[in-house]
């Protein structure tokens, strides 16, 4: 029978045996853009930046 050269920890053990696995981030929809983002986070969308619905900044455009 295999025998382990060292003994595993319980925090390496209990870290192996858990159920709590990552998800994947949710995402909201913006109200006025109908644009998908992630929540409490501003966005960029057509040179401008976009926060809660309302645009905060426009992109310059360089002539």
């Amino acid at each position: 029978m295999a025998h382990p050269k060292r003994k595993i920890s319980k925090t390496r053990r209990d870290k192996r045996r858990t159920h709590y696995k990552l998800t994947a981030p949710g995402l909201a929809q913006c109200p006025t853009t109908g644009e998908y983002h992630l929540p409490h986070r501003a966005y960029w969308l057509d040179g401008k930046l976009y926060y809660k619905g309302q645009v905060i900044i426009e992109k310059e455009v360089l002539a």
